[in-house]
């Protein structure tokens, strides 16, 4: 074991039998150990945060099949490199290529891959942090399985440390005892490639003072020399993105902006801001500013297409628009309202009078019977019930008190008239 070689490469995993966590594709019949113990896969994506194995996984389904295994970062590669890639593959064995963050790929790269992953001239294996729904071209993601990993738990990865200690040979030269392990997890957030790189970094902390026991107060120590405050992965992205949108929520444009700011610097994905900016102008400003959310919305889209550094301007014209904003979460707890009534009574009857009648037996059963047409009537309104008669009371949306939503009360008042919050 050369020590001049990173820890984590070092005890890279080159089967299933040593690989740790993701029991639900690697266990017994469990459909990555099926694609590899029958040397045949479709194009895949693995979804899943930084540490999981993605890449590992990815080496060994290339070695179970035994064909080339071409290695892409969307951060460094452009349609010249797929494209040379793509003209390679020749024969009757076609090459894998794995292509890390393949989220970051613009459209015209992912269509890029679009004909040869279609005719199969690829086996094609993206690996990404975000949602593929949002970041990945509908066209390319169909022709793809999305395989989703999970975050590793405290006991996998006090198994990881274990095996460290005990198969790599430097390590186990070293007689280091373990005698805390809580910030190790802590500072790894879930990582496997971050533990195993803090725990080489805390050993040869130790080893320089003459020690041999690793506590919890000397990880804190080296971790504060070793690692960035903001990580994309880590616990401060959780943090900074959580400052932020209780900044804007809590209408503060100083606030928000610093911690974009932060943002921005740490190297944090635009995109992935943008949404959540998008969510939070639904939440917590809904309906007292709708354009919140068309703003939100357009932003999400600017930064799509313009990409950084440019995209710092437009996130921080949103961020402050968004701060400087009416709140109301009135949506928000309507439809959580509703999903906890669903939740405790599912299968609530549609009274007739609403249901759909496309049938002479439908209509002789008396489905749609005695529904009123609200648009042959004054103000185009009439009092008729709409929930199920056992809900005939139940309120879940409440006005906010703000003046965009206090003209919906009014308008509620007026068809239905005076009843708790106004609204019956």
């Amino acid at each position: 074991m050369n020590p001049q070689i990173p820890l984590a490469e070092r005890l890279r995993p080159k089967n299933l039998d040593d690989f740790i966590g993701q029991d639900h594709l690697v266990g017994k019949g469990k459909p990555l150990r099926n694609m590899i113990e029958s040397g045949s896969f479709p194009s895949i994506i693995l979804w899943g945060p930084q540490g999981v194995g993605k890449t590992t996984l990815a080496q060994i389904l290339a070695q179970s099949v035994n064909r080339p295994f071409h290695f892409l970062s969307a951060i460094e590669a452009g349609v010249k490199d797929l494209r040379e890639i793509i003209q390679s593959a020749k024969g009757l064995f076609p090459p894998v290529l794995f292509i890390d963050e393949i989220h970051r790929f613009n459209k015209s790269q992912q269509d890029a891959l679009l004909g040869a992953v279609e005719k199969g001239r690829i086996s094609l294996i993206g690996a990404t942090t975000e949602n593929p729904s949002f970041e990945i071209n509908s066209a390319l993601l169909s022709r793809c399985q999305v395989l989703v990993l999970e975050q590793h738990s405290s006991e996998q990865l006090n198994d990881l440390l274990n095996r460290a200690l005990r198969a790599d040979e430097w390590l186990k030269n070293q007689k280091i005892t373990l005698k805390e392990t809580n910030d190790l997890f802590k500072f790894s957030g879930g990582d496997a490639r971050k533990l195993l790189n803090l725990l080489e970094a805390v050993v040869f902390s130790i080893l320089a003072e003459k020690k041999k026991i690793i506590t919890n107060d000397l990880v804190q120590k080296v971790a504060a020399n070793n690692f960035s405050r903001y990580d994309k992965s880590g616990e401060q992205h959780y943090d900074i993105i959580s400052a932020f949108i209780k900044s804007i929520r809590g209408s503060d444009p100083q606030a928000a902006v610093y911690w974009l700011a932060r943002m921005i610097h740490g190297g944090e994905d635009a995109k992935f801001i943008a949404r959540r900016m998008l969510i939070l102008a639904s939440e917590d400003i809904g309906n007292a500013n709708p354009t919140a959310m068309i703003l939100a919305n357009n932003t999400f889209q600017a930064v799509h297409q313009v990409g950084m550094p440019e995209s710092r301007i437009i996130l921080s014209q949103c961020a402050i628009y968004l701060a400087c904003s009416t709140k109301s979460n009135s949506s928000y707890l309507a439809i959580d309202l509703a999903l906890d009534e669903v939740r405790k009574n599912p299968n609530l009857e549609v009274p007739l009078h609403l249901r759909n009648s496309p049938t002479k037996l439908m209509k002789q059963l008396g489905y749609g019977e005695g529904y009123l047409y609200a648009h042959h009537y004054e103000n185009n309104f009439v009092k008729q019930s709409f929930l199920p008669s056992e809900l005939e009371n139940q309120e879940f949306f409440t006005p906010g008190k703000n003046p965009r939503e206090q003209e919906m009360q009014q308008f509620l008042d007026k068809r239905w008239g005076k009843g708790p919050n106004g609204t019956k």
